[in-house]
């Protein structure tokens, strides 16, 4: 596929020239006319390359770039700042906020040509050394609700089982409530404090794959636990992010598929996880208030950088209520497509904790396991695609 290049610039004339002329070179053109849409076309796009013009007026160039380096998702997306500014310090300032080359108009079209693609080049070398480097990164999914109550803890071990049966493969489902832990009680697991142990290394350096590693309790039904203490005390170390981030960096390289319980709304730590995540998962319910809440959630996780198309939300009808919206109703008002829709099961919910499994390995042939099994589907068919 060819590379996409994001032009920022204010002058209708450029973008309509430059466009044109680097379309003709086969890359694919996405335009911006200002500062602020061209930061959310480039957390939307993904851009191989963004062109940026500096004197525009919401915005200028500097600060554009600034935010974009700020951003995980585009810390790395080489920046050609294409500017009728000419003097040395405007092109020293382009460099310090991490502009990757500077250019100024007019120019001809050969050089703009021969900077767009060593540019693309370089980064395309980079991405080949780093990813013969690092060590392999699973798939990660990260599943949170707008509010408590909702079952997000309930929907990843049975997510983490479904994919642990359907691909035969390690899967780890990893709580990152301290304080607040449900895992060891619902399924019969010891060594509930892996994740306060983890959170309470002082150095980030102990932080260590292996260290990580150790910490994971294998549950009989072969998944991989990282617990969480349900001692009220521990909370205090929710404020360990720069641990939680480590720690989410470590459990990626450890199985084929991590299942991240982040709990509710946008804690600090999430801040850190969820770039680290191909997928985010929204739980809710069929009510008003929480429909508006998590419309809410999906804006915020959508401000931070990760793409739209990333965040899936999972309908969970906990109990039978006339209360309760049906899920075109809810889609509609949510504004958002709903990829999964859960119908209550009380009784196989109090059957699960009480064999300490996962609910789907309970009733293989029940509605539940078949619902969780569509998302499981989707998990996987996403999975397949180029990343």
């Amino acid at each position: 596929m060819s590379e996409k290049i994001l032009i920022i610039d204010d002058d209708l004339d450029t973008l309509r020239l430059v466009g044109l002329m680097l379309q003709r070179q086969g890359y694919q053109i996405s335009a911006a006319t200002n500062g602020q849409q061209g930061l959310d076309k480039a957390y939307e796009e993904d851009p191989d390359l963004i062109l940026l013009d500096v004197m525009m007026p919401d915005m200028d160039g500097y600060e554009v770039t600034r935010r974009l380096r700020q951003n995980p998702s585009t810390a790395e997306t080489p920046i050609l700042m294409f500017t009728a500014k000419t003097q040395l310090d405007d092109k020293v300032a382009g460099f310090e906020v991490g502009a990757n080359d500077y250019l100024t108009k007019p120019t001809h079209p050969s050089e703009l040509q021969a900077r767009v693609k060593t540019l693309l080049s370089r980064i395309g070398e980079k991405k080949d050394v780093s990813s013969s480097l690092e060590e392999t990164r699973g798939y990660m999914i990260g599943i949170l609700g707008a509010r408590g109550g909702l079952g997000v803890t309930t929907l990843a071990v049975n997510l983490a089982a479904g994919l642990h049966a359907k691909t035969k493969s390690e899967v780890i489902v990893a709580e990152l409530l301290p304080g607040q832990g449900a895992l060891a009680l619902e399924l019969g697991a010891s060594h509930t404090k892996g994740l306060v142990d983890l959170l309470g290394l002082s150095k980030l350096a102990d932080v260590t794959r292996e260290k990580v590693r150790e910490s994971l309790t294998h549950h009989g039904s072969g998944l991989k636990l990282l617990l969480s203490s349900d001692r009220p005390r521990d909370m205090n170390l929710i404020n360990q992010v720069s641990n939680y981030e480590a720690v989410g960096k470590r459990l990626s390289g450890l199985a084929r598929f991590t299942v991240l319980d982040l709990g509710v709304g946008i804690q600090p730590f999430a801040m850190k996880l969820l770039p680290l995540c191909n997928e985010v998962l929204i739980l809710l319910e069929g009510v008003p208030n929480t429909i508006i809440h998590t419309k809410a959630l999906i804006e915020d996780i959508t401000s931070m950088g990760i793409n739209r198309r990333n965040i899936h939300v999972v309908l969970n009808n906990r109990v039978r209520s006339d209360t309760q919206l049906p899920s075109s109703q809810v889609q509609t008002k949510l504004e958002h497509e709903i990829i999964c829709t859960l119908t209550p099961a009380p009784e196989l919910m109090v059957q699960a904790t009480r064999m300490q499994t996962p609910a789907i390995l309970c009733q293989p042939e029940s509605l539940t396991t078949r619902q969780i099994g569509k998302l499981v589907e989707f998990i996987t068919e996403r999975e397949a695609l180029p990343r």
